[in-house]
């Protein structure tokens, strides 16, 4: 359970051909925590496109911002507070967290 009080989602712990997946932190700011109806959850995935899927999978409200080449261009993903994230093969660390907010929060 996370400090939240949601649970902790988790698939099966692998990743593509084995390799062991990384846990994570994925957090929703604005319209994207209203369209997951969650503030945070805990996953394991070894890259970004794999945390979007699995996102997809168990946020079905927020599935309709996702696209084949990432999130709508109205989203974005901040990773570790350094950087925003595009590309679905951005590689992941254990406890990495991932700030998924509106484009134009702040603005």
């Amino acid at each position: 359970m996370l400090s939240s009080g949601y649970p902790r989602l988790r698939p099966s712990g692998l990743g593509e051909a084995g390799s062991v997946c990384h846990t994570m932190y994925v957090e929703f700011l604005g319209i994207p925590r209203e369209r997951a109806g969650i503030s945070e959850m805990e996953l394991e995935a070894e890259t970004f496109g794999q945390v979007l899927g699995e996102l997809s999978a168990r946020c079905p409200g927020l599935s309709e911002l996702i696209t084949p080449d990432g999130f709508h261009p109205s989203i974005v993903a901040n990773l570790n507070g350094d950087e925003f994230v595009k590309s679905l093969d951005t590689r992941l660390a254990d406890g990495d967290r991932l700030l998924i907010l509106s484009a134009d929060a702040g603005g």
